[in-house]
């Protein structure tokens, strides 16, 4: 019973819970709140995947003629018969696998991303072509690198050495509240350090089998990110300005690792500023459906299991 509760709750989180969350509107009116839910949505699928394996593997863990739980795997045979013991063993083996892969992916992702970075940190900054002596008050922070590029370029790179990189076409483009809108949202990203949330999707997207995995879900998380970015924008200039920013931005792309002002999101982007208004009461309802996702299957299943195997094991 206890495999199957947590069987059920990740195959709920992973489909029709994140389908209609990726598809939900109110969510842009409530950047933050959707952020937590989905994060709290993501790690409550990975726990329960896991624990529905160990409910079932636990199911090896016999009471032997000593009243104790056996200890060697063959002697478990005779009481569970071959066809069940070879079914809790694959289980079991099959959730150390889906562990190790996960784990595995997370390094991949996190080393490939840092190295990529740098060494497009290094390849900036020799191609940085900022006048200090003759530039904005804008442009004269240690972390901002301008190309020489005629095509509006607007990104930054997230870690320790922050970059924020535009080029010469959108400097061009822009009046000073629009740039200033365009700077700061690129560093909200990176005081936010939202590179590390999608790190944590993409991590799990790649670890999971493509039957499982929804692409939805990570095209909404991105989706967020820049959504949060945009309002610290709003903050600092106002609606206006980003507006015009992102659209001459549309274009703008950025490599691997870094997170561009534009984009294929722009139009929902620049329509949620001009008509979406906050959603308090969907916010708060995120988070109280974050708290339960988490807490609520750990009070009603995952006790229950630990006492059990606490009782097994003190037998």
């Amino acid at each position: 019973m206890t495999a199957l509760v947590f069987g059920l709750f990740a195959l709920i989180l992973t489909g029709p819970v994140a389908e209609w969350l990726s598809r939900a509107r109110w969510t842009l009116r409530a950047p933050r709140a959707a952020m937590t839910l989905w994060q709290a949505v993501a790690l409550a699928a990975v726990l329960s995947a896991f624990s529905c394996g160990l409910a079932i593997a636990s199911n090896l863990l016999v009471v032997g003629p000593d009243g104790r739980p056996t200890t060697n795997p063959l002697d478990e045979i005779d009481s569970l018969g071959i066809t069940l013991w070879l079914v809790y063993v694959g289980v079991f083996v099959l959730t150390l696998v889906i562990g190790a892969r996960l784990m595995y992916t997370v390094v991949r992702v996190g080393v490939r991303t840092r190295a990529r970075r740098s060494a497009h940190r290094q390849l900036i900054d020799l191609l940085d072509c900022v006048d200090r002596s003759r530039c904005d008050r804008q442009l004269l922070a240690r972390d901002v690198r301008m190309l020489e590029v005629e095509q509006p370029i607007a990104y930054c790179l997230p870690g320790l050495r922050q970059r924020v990189v535009l080029s010469e076409g959108v400097i061009a483009r822009l009046n000073p509240d629009e740039l200033e809108a365009v700077i700061t949202h690129e560093r909200a990203h990176l005081r936010a350090r939202h590179d590390l949330i999608l790190e944590a999707f993409i991590a799990v997207h790649a670890a999971f089998p493509r039957f499982i995995r929804s692409k939805s879900a990570l095209g909404a998380v991105q989706l967020l990110v820049e959504v949060l970015a945009d309002d610290h924008a709003v903050r600092a200039t106002g609606p206006t300005p980003l507006g015009r920013a992102l659209v001459a931005c549309a274009d703008s792309v950025a490599p691997r690792g870094a997170l561009a002002v534009g984009g294929p999101t722009t139009l929902t982007r620049v329509r949620r500023l001009t008509h979406d208004e906050p959603a308090r009461a969907a916010a708060l309802a995120a988070y109280v459906c974050a708290v339960g996702i988490l807490v609520l299957p750990t009070l009603a299943v995952a006790f229950p299991w630990l006492t059990e195997l606490s009782r097994l094991l003190t037998a």
